[in-house]
Order: C-alpha cells, then sequence, then structure tokens
C-alpha cells in the first residue's frame, strides 16, 4: 500500500514538474512570437521609410509656386550676391545686407569707383579696385575697416575674417594679410613679389579658418613664360618655414589665372590648358592634374565639387558642365542649352539658372527641375530644404517651393 502511495505521489511531482515547464516554454514562446513581430514591424518600417526616401530623392519637380513674398527696394545698378542665406546688394555708394524676409540687416555708405567683393560662406569682403579701403562685413553686421595705404589690386576673405591683399606699390607688389576683424592699417602677416623672381601675382585665396594662403605667380621674359602656385601656412607649421611658404608647383608655358580653396584641406587651380587638383589642411600637395582641350567659359567651386562650362561641340547643347570631386575626379558631365545667369551646387544638387528658367539635377546628372519662375530673378539662393529657395526679384524678396 505505501508503495501505491509513493508511486501516486511521484507521479503527481512529475506531472506538477511537466506543468511547470509546458507553462515556462508557453511564456517563452509568447515572448519569442512578440519579437518576431516587433522585429517584423520594424523591418516593413525600415523599408517602408527607405522606398519613400528613396522615391523622394528621385522625385521630378514639374512646377514652382511662390509661398511668401516680400516687397524690397533693389538700388538700380546694385549687385546682389548670396551670403549663406542673407542677400548682399552692393555698388558704388554703399553696402546692404537683407534677410530671407526681406528684412535690412546692415547697411553701410561708401563711394568707389570699381568694387570689388569677395565672400566666404557667410564673411564678405568689399573694396575698390585702385582704392585703398576694404569693409568687412558678416551676414550679421560690420566686422572691420581695413586701410592698406597703397591701392588695391585685388583681395580674398575667409570665413575667420581674415583678409589677404594684393597692393600696388610701384615695381614691388605688396601682399598683405589682415584681420579683418578690427579697425586697422597694420597687416598680421606682409611679404612682396617683384616680376624679376617671383612674378606677378595674379590670383589669391584662403582656407575658410584662414590658415592657408594660395597664391598663382605669373613670370615672364623674353624668353619663356611659367606660371607658379604657392602655399602659405600661417600656423605653427609655417613658422617654421622662410616666408610661410610651404609648397609650390611650376608650370611652364601656361597662365593660372584662376585658384580657389574648396575647404580647408582641399583646393584646385585652372590654367589655359588644365585643372589641377591639391589636397593637405597644413602642406598641401599635387593630388591631381586633368588637362583641358576647349575653352573654359566659366568656374563654378563649390565645398566638395566644382564645375567647368565649356561650348558644346557636339552642337546637341549649347554648353556641357564638367564636374570634378575634390580628388579631382570628373564626376559628370552636363549637358544644357540655357544661358545661364549662374551655377552652384547645393549638396548634391546642381542648380543651373537665369532671370526666367531653371534646371536642377542631382550629382548623378538626373533631372530634378526644369521649368521657370513666376516672376524674373536676379538670384536664387539655397535653403536648408532641397525644394525650396529665395528668390530676390527687382522688387521683392520670394520663398519659391518646387512642387
Amino acid at each position: 500500500m505505501a508503495n501505491v502511495r509513493d508511486y501516486l505521489k511521484e507521479k503527481e511531482k512529475r506531472q506538477q514538474g511537466l506543468k511547470k515547464i509546458n507553462y515556462k516554454e508557453k511564456i517563452r514562446s509568447h515572448k519569442l512570437m512578440i519579437f518576431y513581430r516587433i522585429a517584423l514591424a520594424a523591418a516593413l518600417i525600415t523599408a517602408t521609410v527607405m522606398f519613400m526616401a528613396i522615391q523622394w530623392k528621385n522625385r521630378v519637380f514639374t512646377d514652382s509656386v511662390v509661398t511668401s513674398s516680400m516687397p524690397v527696394t533693389i538700388v538700380q545698378g546694385a549687385t546682389v550676391k548670396n551670403l549663406d542665406g542673407n542677400v548682399l546688394l552692393y555698388s558704388k555708394d554703399g553696402a546692404s545686407c537683407i534677410d530671407a524676409k526681406g528684412s535690412v540687416v546692415w547697411n553701410r555708405s561708401f563711394e568707389m569707383q570699381t568694387p570689388l567683393v569677395a565672400i566666404c560662406n557667410q564673411m564678405a569682403a568689399v573694396g575698390d579696385y585702385n582704392g585703398r579701403s576694404i569693409y568687412v562685413m558678416d551676414k550679421i553686421g560690420e566686422k572691420g575697416v581695413i586701410n592698406t595705404n597703397l591701392p588695391i589690386r585685388n583681395f580674398c576673405v575667409s570665413e575667420s575674417g581674415v583678409v589677404a591683399t594684393i597692393l600696388d606699390d610701384g615695381s614691388v607688389t605688396r601682399i598683405y594679410v589682415y584681420d579683418g576683424n578690427t579697425n586697422t592699417e597694420e597687416p598680421i602677416i606682409n611679404g612682396k613679389a617683384t616680376m624679376d623672381k617671383s612674378g606677378y601675382p595674379v590670383s589669391i585665396s584662403l582656407s575658410p579658418n584662414g590658415r592657408l594662403m594660395m597664391i598663382s605667380y605669373l613670370y615672364a621674359d623674353s624668353a619663356s613664360m611659367k606660371s607658379s602656385v604657392a602655399f602659405y601656412n600661417f600656423g605653427e607649421v609655417g613658422q617654421n618655414e622662410t616666408d610661410n611658404l610651404v609648397g609650390g608647383y611650376d608650370y611652364l608655358d601656361t597662365v593660372v589665372p584662376y585658384v580657389q580653396f574648396m575647404n580647408n584641406d582641399s583646393a584646385f587651380a585652372v590654367s589655359d590648358d588644365r585643372i589641377v587638383f591639391f589636397s593637405g589642411a597644413e602642406k598641401p600637395v599635387n593630388t591631381a592634374t586633368r588637362f583641358l582641350e576647349e575653352e573654359v567659359q566659366s568656374i563654378h567651386p563649390g565645398e566638395n565639387y566644382v564645375g567647368l562650362v565649356f561650348i558644346n561641340q557636339s552642337g546637341e547643347s549649347a554648353y556641357r558642365l564638367d564636374v570634378y570631386n575634390t580628388s579631382g575626379d570628373k564626376v559628370q558631365s552636363l549637358f544644357f542649352g540655357m544661358d545661364y545667369t549662374d551655377i552652384f551646387f547645393n549638396k548634391d544638387q546642381i542648380v543651373i539658372y537665369n532671370d526666367a528658367e531653371c534646371q536642377i539635377c542631382n550629382i548623378k546628372g538626373t533631372d530634378r527641375f526644369l521649368g521657370s519662375f513666376e516672376k524674373n530673378i536676379s538670384l536664387l539662393i539655397p535653403t536648408s530644404s532641397a525644394y525650396r529657395y529665395v528668390a530676390v526679384t527687382s522688387d521683392s524678396v520670394d520663398t519659391i517651393e518646387l512642387k
């Protein structure tokens, strides 16, 4: 009898154990089912978002609509430029800045015969060719005034407010660098160039942080012509070098009329037969050279790309835009027939426009928009949105949205 009772007790324990095991298995299966459902839902959401993003990225816009318009007064003869989302207006009588809503941010009066302007992101410098003053302003207000005491031939500005100048001093050309964030007559760096030694400085550019300076020199005598591209470093690395010179390259029988930094460690130079790319945040080196068989019509630099416009010889379209990245690789050749006012890069988009028409395509050459404006425009400014732009007309500042 005792054995029967023991047997029944053991059987009951086994059944209870099985019930506990089955209960735990059910809980585990339920948790796994919930996990799989969540994972499946997350995957579906991710796939949907990716699909919508791809669809949006490849979306083709067919119309443009003015969503807001603010009246402004544009002085006759004034030139308008993009100042990091604001509008810079300058003429012989002065300069001013208005925001995207048409409100005046600042105003500066002066008298100039041939005003020149240099812009680097939100910093601008305005000076008079053959004059002796340069006004330095950002998108918020005036930073300083530089008095050179020598006739101005050329200048450039960095995002940090450093201004590099080419000044005429008779048989010597002075290259002075100033801190444009204050009123000053004293350069922080001074140098000189002569035709019989270095040659005449033709073009000048500063890196956005103001650390590097790039100058193209032209040297010519009765027997030969030579161009040189020189780099100067105003930081700790350059202090250990004579005249801050950290590198240079010579090019025989060619003229280099244009040099430009794209960002703090990428730059390029364009001559009559080639485009040359440089890389390096301290001592830039030549990384690529691409020879050109046709005459360059215009140059359009960006932070990550540079575009060269040529007359299209094939006759299919009027122009060809060759786009290079910072490594010097040609990533696109775009054909277009529009007589353009300007061309600029907005992230990975190429924008070509004139006063009445606009063409926008991605860096692969796929059209995103091709259409006309409601009013004639003089300046088109990108915004943080890929489908919204600010347009300046003769009497208004408009926000345009692509549809």
